[in-house]
């Protein structure tokens, strides 16, 4: 039996066990973009409830390890399981795929030309067949509560990029998805529209839902992840619990990482 749906705090968050199912496993994954090899034998384990903090530098394969989940990339070699099948299983098509997983982009990937309300309710009435009535509906329970209701008719433009974004998160959990995939999703943001789009964010991490969040955002990744990833020219190479990634890294370029991120002057007055 599945677990009911995502409704922000309609639902405990499951405590770290080894008994929850894995909703997502990377086995041997590879990527090449012509002769760069972006993704390198990639295996991870991602499981229900859990949520996975994505880091690292620029460049390292964040965003292409994220998208080849849902095919917005294709892998080179390997394979990718979500909830207990392969991507490539004949059974389920790519859309059936992707109505399970709710994708947040960095860049928010709004229709310009539909209000708040109509980039909701497109995809539940065109994909789930839901009616219109009750496509909107939902599309108001989710308004409200990402802090956006009084914003139901207003058009992309007329939105800050902080409520934008809280609307493209509304978007996807109104396709009622078992995992959401965050690429990056503060990072076009002016730092004080970042809270708001974090304080949606913790929430969901507190409802059940799988998230796996590209993201640079430390205080997220300490404060609300499970398992913090750390990758750098296309490989994981290092892989702990929030505490033991910021408090007692192993690996010598995560012990960087971290620096430069967390205190940044003290990296520029040892370079200089």
């Amino acid at each position: 039996m599945q677990p009911p749906r995502c409704h922000i705090c309609k639902m405990i968050k499951p405590k770290f066990s080894d008994k929850l199912q894995k909703m997502i496993e990377f086995k041997q994954v590879n990527k090449h973009f012509g002769s760069l090899h972006v993704l390198q034998n990639i295996n991870l384990t991602v499981k229900e409830g859990e949520v996975t903090v994505i880091c690292g530098p620029s460049g390292s394969g964040k965003s292409t390890l994220i998208r080849t989940i849902n095919q917005l990339e294709a892998i080179s070699a390997g394979d990718i399981w979500v909830d207990g099948k392969s991507i490539f299983d004949p059974t389920r098509s790519l859309n059936a795929l992707r109505k399970e997983i709710g994708f947040v982009f960095q860049q928010f990937n709004l229709y310009p030309h539909l209000s708040v309300l109509e980039n909701i309710t497109l995809a539940p009435r065109k994909l789930n067949n839901l009616s219109a009535a009750a496509a909107e509906t939902k599309a108001l329970e989710l308004l409200e509560q990402v802090g956006l209701s009084d914003k139901r008719h207003q058009y992309p433009a007329q939105l800050s990029g902080g409520q934008q974004q809280r609307v493209a998160i509304a978007r996807a959990l109104a396709m009622e998805p078992r995992v959401l995939l965050f690429d990056e999703p503060t990072s076009a943001l002016d730092p004080e529209m970042i809270g708001e789009v974090l304080s949606v964010m913790k929430k969901l991490a507190h409802s059940g839902i799988t998230m796996m969040v590209v993201t640079h955002e430390m205080g997220f990744a300490r404060e609300v992840s499970d398992q913090v990833v750390f990758i750098d020219h296309g490989q994981i190479i290092e892989q702990a619990d929030p505490h033991t990634f910021f408090h007692n890294p192993q690996h010598p370029r995560a012990k960087q990482f971290l620096q430069q991120l967390l205190n940044p002057l003290h990296v520029q007055e040892v370079l200089l």
